[in-house]
């Protein structure tokens, strides 16, 4: 198995001894997804394994949370453009051929609930999963009946420190429980093994509903959100 992020980090080295725990094989991969010689040097890993790929984790992926106008850095959404949209183009564009001359093999993509609706405060964010949704369901269909499958996970609330980083921490507003990553992630994997096209995980209502009121409530009202435990997620879709 081959993993990857950019440059050592505990989180790689935790994930890395796991897998060997399982008597597995882990190969560990340090790249920058964000850059083309970054893609490349992945790709090149499963390559140099000489075996086929028989299913790969499309995973890479960051927020920049704020207002669009005067809240964010341009510098940072066009890497998360990069990293969100281009990585994963590339990485489709050297794996998939393969998979389909083999007729076999799998592909999971994290996208976002972000990415079936308008997301205000995440306005960048939100595209760049609409764009992989659009991508992976034209791939799909220009390669129907070819043996490959493509799954979509589409998280919502989950319990990481991905908001956190992105400036978009809900964990004050009283909007319940997140998801946890490994039920996420094992329901994204099962769904990938089972040949489903989408996958809806996590907390989809209390997420988008809380997004709006980490940035448009006054300090005043989030801070009676919380106190009165209201669940302004409720009945969302």
């Amino acid at each position: 198995m081959i993993i990857t992020a950019t440059g050592q980090n505990d989180g790689l080295t935790k994930t890395a001894d796991a897998i060997r725990a399982c008597d597995a094989v882990a190969i560990v991969t340090e790249a920058d997804l964000t850059s083309f010689d970054g893609v490349e040097a992945v790709a090149a890993a499963v390559k140099n394994t000489g075996r086929p790929l028989a299913a790969a984790a499309l995973n890479a992926g960051v927020d920049v949370g704020g207002h669009f106008v005067g809240g964010t850095d341009l510098a940072a959404e066009l890497s998360m453009i990069q990293l969100n949209i281009a990585s994963q183009v590339h990485l489709t564009k050297r794996l998939l051929p393969d998979m389909v001359e083999r007729a076999a093999g799998r592909l999971l993509y994290t996208a976002s609930i972000s990415g079936t609706m308008p997301t205000p405060f995440e306005a960048v964010y939100g595209g760049t999963k609409a764009f992989l949704i659009s991508f992976v369901e034209a791939i799909k269909e220009e390669t129907k009946d070819s043996g490959v499958s493509f799954t979509l996970l589409l998280p919502g609330e989950v319990d990481t420190n991905f908001w956190h980083r992105a400036g978009m921490d809900t964990s004050t507003l009283g909007l319940g429980e997140k998801a946890a990553p490994t039920k996420v992630a094992k329901e994204g994997y099962d769904a990938m093994n089972a040949g489903r096209e989408r996958v809806v995980a996590g907390k989809a209502g209390s997420k988008v509903i809380g997004r709006v009121l980490n940035n448009v409530l006054p300090d005043s009202k989030k801070a009676a959100s919380h106190a009165t435990g209201a669940e302004p997620g409720s009945g969302v879709a």
